[in-house]
Formats: structure tokens, sequence, C-alpha cells
């Protein structure tokens, strides 16, 4: 028998009156990565906590290649090879990369002084070896997302790291960005890193896994294979089978709202990699949720952020019409005129304020409303941030909380808050669960369909296929920036998936 990397055994830990961790069993071998799975509040953080020196257990063992071991401080845990990459990474954005990968245990010459090309070869050479081709000297305000994510484990291999833990590595990060850090971890997974990769992501898990483990309320639940259906790890992470996530769907629709017929949008600058719409039909009715597939770079994101005019500006040609008028869309002014709501795909960096209170980012979209000749109206805005708390069932219920101390559930929440409280007619979503638990998906699910039902409508963007079909009344796939096949509810995931990859247009 292997002899565990790591393991846990019987941990328990409470905080206050709250029982964390309820004689929790965890074990990892090297070279194998782990996948923790969880709603927020099950434990996860808490046990990870103890693991990296964060928390000292009440009660349990944790041993290390078989040696018994209770760290006091994360210094001890990374002194004996335990790294933890947090959602919020620790880089120093103001630093270059190779200042970055060597903060804290700097290189000095025989004089005292910082050996910066010595540090500049190391960090090439952490950098390839964590998959990654930029230039050390690169300032980390300057990367992606997913960059800055490899950066932070290249600087974990500079620690010679036994075990990496990953907190939510991709939540941020696109398709391509996600698939290359898989494949960076599984060459650490070759070298005999052990690595525990902590997920809301559901899909990922059979990408990327050797192991399962679910988590509920302090408990370990199970585990699982890696390549369990998604049904069966809902049932574990909530306790209730994934379709009734889903709330039932409307008997009928009203009016159309949006009518695209053979539309395109020039953008007024061209941009490399922009898949722009170049011949889209698709109609969203009053009370409806339409779906959108496609594969990345489909132009799905393009589609939405060219209606609403984020972060592009062009013209539509074609028909485009909102309550069968033409509608000049193509910024956003004009889709505000026209009651258009949207949510972005990175909540973190273009839906939220992330420093600021709860209360701001709510009622940011509506400021024209909430200052009467120039001033702030404090009572009105308590009153509608008040309500869309209640509304939405954002917790805590604080509106001086800052944002980003709330989970990704929480916080797409007040994304939704904010949008609309404008009271749009037309919302436009792009991956509107991304990074949030299972729980938290139901609760929009069941949000977006009590809108819905009150007569707004929907148009979705989501690369979960599962998602679109539960949820959806009709789902439309695009592929290479036109709308390929339109489908109502009950569509297989296989015939989407063979749209979207344009095997069925071949054919």
């Amino acid at each position: 028998m292997v002899l565990p990397l790591l393991a846990l055994s019987g941990v328990e830990k409470r905080f206050g009156g709250v029982r964390a961790l309820r004689g929790v069993d965890f074990t990892l071998t090297s070279g194998e990565i782990h996948v923790l799975l969880g709603e927020n509040g099950a434990g996860k953080s808490t046990l990870m906590a103890i693991i990296s020196g964060a928390a000292l257990p009440d009660r349990g063992t944790m041993t290390l290649a078989g040696t018994p071991v209770r760290f006091q401080t994360p210094r001890e845990a990374h002194a004996a090879g335990i790294v933890m990459i947090p959602q919020e990474l620790d880089l120093v954005p103001g630093l270059d990369i190779a200042a970055n990968l060597y903060l804290g245990h700097e290189k000095v010459t025989s004089f005292g002084t910082m050996a910066h090309e010595e540090m500049l070869r190391g960090a090439q050479t952490l950098l390839r070896q964590a998959g990654v081709t930029l230039d050390p000297r690169l300032h980390v305000s300057s990367l992606r997302m997913g960059e800055r994510q490899l950066v932070a484990i290249a600087k974990a291999l500079a620690s010679d790291a036994r075990i990496l833990i990953l907190d939510e590595p991709t939540a941020a990060l696109s398709a391509t960005e996600a698939e290359h850090l898989f494949e960076t971890v599984r060459e650490l997974k070759r070298r005999g890193v052990g690595v525990i990769y902590i997920s809301h992501r559901l899909e990922e898990v059979p990408r990327i896994a050797d192991r399962v483990t679910v988590m509920r309320d302090g408990l370990v639940v199970g585990d699982a294979p890696p390549d369990a259906p998604q049904a069966d790890l809902v049932r574990m992470l909530v306790g209730k089978s994934f379709q009734d996530l889903f709330p039932p769907r409307a008997s009928s629709i009203g009016q159309p709202l949006l009518t695209l017929d053979h539309a395109r949008f020039t953008p007024a600058v061209e941009r490399a990699g922009w898949q722009a719409p170049r011949d889209v039909s698709l109609t969203v009715h009053e009370g409806e949720i339409v779906g959108l597939a496609g594969l990345m770079g489909a132009g799905r994101t393009e589609l939405l952020s060219s209606l609403y005019g984020f972060e592009v500006r062009g013209r539509w040609h074609g028909g485009v019409a909102i309550d069968g008028k033409p509608a000049a869309l193509g910024s956003i002014r004009a889709a505000r005129r026209a009651g258009i709501g949207y949510v972005t795909d990175d909540r973190r960096s273009t839906g939220l304020v992330l420093g600021h209170t709860v209360a701001r980012n709510i009622v940011m979209s509506t400021l024209a409303r909430m200052t009467p000749w120039g001033l702030v109206s404090a009572g009105r805005e308590q009153t509608e941030v008040v309500g869309a708390l209640e509304r939405f069932d954002v917790r805590p219920r604080l509106p001086a909380a800052r944002v980003i101390n709330l989970s990704g559930g929480n916080q797409q929440k007040v994304v939704f808050a904010k949008e609309l409280l404008d009271n749009p007619r037309l919302l436009l979503l792009d991956e509107p669960t991304r990074g949030v638990d299972v729980g938290a998906k139901g609760e929009i699910y069941r949000q977006l369909r009590a809108l819905a039902l009150n007569g707004l409508g929907v148009l979705v963007a989501s690369s979960e296929l599962p998602e679109l079909i539960g949820l959806c009344d009709r789902i439309v796939v695009m592929h290479g920036g036109v709308t390929v096949a339109a489908f109502s509810a009950g569509v297989s995931e296989a015939t989407l998936r063979r749209y979207s990859l344009g095997e069925a247009l071949v054919a």
C-alpha cells in the first residue's frame, strides 16, 4: 500500500458555536490531483486553512509523508513544502514577474546587493517549468488573469512545493486559459507534486481529477470517480437531483422584444481574435429565456457585448428590432434607452467595484434616480438597496459590507441586483453562474424564471450545456459568428455539441 503524502484523520474545528469540521478524513498521494467539491460553508476553506497552517484543529491528526505534523503558522507549512494559491492571488502588480517569484527570498550578491540577473535567469527556468512563455521583466499588472495564475504556480515551484492547493483557479479564466492551466497542473502531477484542486465547476472534474471528494456541512459525504455524472455530484453536494435545481418553464410567452434577422455587426475598430457577429437570426419574447450555445470563439460573448455596446462600438446592419421597430443599437446609451441590461462574464473585473460597498455597487447603474439635483438621496438609496438585498437574498444582508468579502454566489447576486434595479425589459447574460456553487446556481435559476414570469426577456450565453437545457425555453447555437440552429426545450447535449462543433453542418 502506497504511503499517503498527506493524511488527516478525525479533524474537527469549531468557530464559536459553529462546527466547521466534524471528524473529517482526507488523504493525498504524491503525483495525484485530488479534486475537493463543496458548497460555500461546506468546510473546504477551514480544512485547507488547517493543512496550510492558517488554523489549528481542535481535534484530529495530520501526517506528512508518515510524520505527524501540527503547523502553527503558514510559514511552517510553507517550509514543509505546502503551498496554497488562493483565489485572490498573492502577487504584487507593481513588481515584475521575477521580483514576485523571489519575493521574500531574494537572491543577493556577495556584496549584499540584489542579484537581478541571477533572479531573471531563475525566473525564466521557473516560468518554463510552469509552461509559461513570458518575459520575467514584465510587470504583473500587464498580465491577463490566466497568465497571473500560471505565474502564481511558478512562484510555488520556486519554493519546491510538494503539495499545491489551488482554490478556484479557473473562476476568472477563459476556456483557453483554463486548458493551459490544466496542462501545467498535469505536468506538476508527472513530477510527483500532490495537488488539491478546489472547484465549483463540475464540468472540470473529468478533465483534471484523479479522485474526487465531496464535503457538505463540515463532513465528507463521499468520494466519487473522476467520470461520475454531474447529476450524481450535484446530489452529493446539495442532497437533491440536478433537475430539481430548475424551476418549471412558463406555459406561454408574450410579444417579441428583440428580433435579429440576418443581422451583422461591424466594429468601429477591428480587434484581433474578436469574432464579430456575421449572420445572426433570433428572437427573444417577453417572458422567455433564450440560450446561446457554442464553443469558445463562436461569437456568443461578442453578440451580447455588441448588442449592449460594451467594450466595443460599431454599427449593426440587417434586421435589428426592439418591440418590432428598427433599433440603432451599438452603444451603451442606446441599449439602456431600449431597456436592455447586461451582466458580463467577469463580475470581478467588469461587473463590480470590489473595494466599494454592496450599496454603492447596487445603485451604480441608477445614479440619476438616486441623485436629484446632483445630491445623493440617502433615504431613497437605503430603501432601494434594502429591497434589492431581500429580493435577491444577498447574504450577509448588509448594505455597508464590502463586495470583495462576499462569496462568489453573493457577488453575482449583487451584479443581478445592480442591473435589475433599472427595470430593464431585456437582460443579456454572459456565463451568469461562472464560479458560483451549485446551491447558488439554483437560486439564480429560480430568480431568472421568476423575472421571466413577470415579463422580462432573457438572452443567456453559457458554456454549460446542462444549464442551458434545464433553464431555457429555446436554445440557439452559434458557430463562427453565425446562428446555425435553434432548438426548443428538450434538446439533447449530444445534438447541441454536434452543432457547436460544426459536425452537423458538414453532414
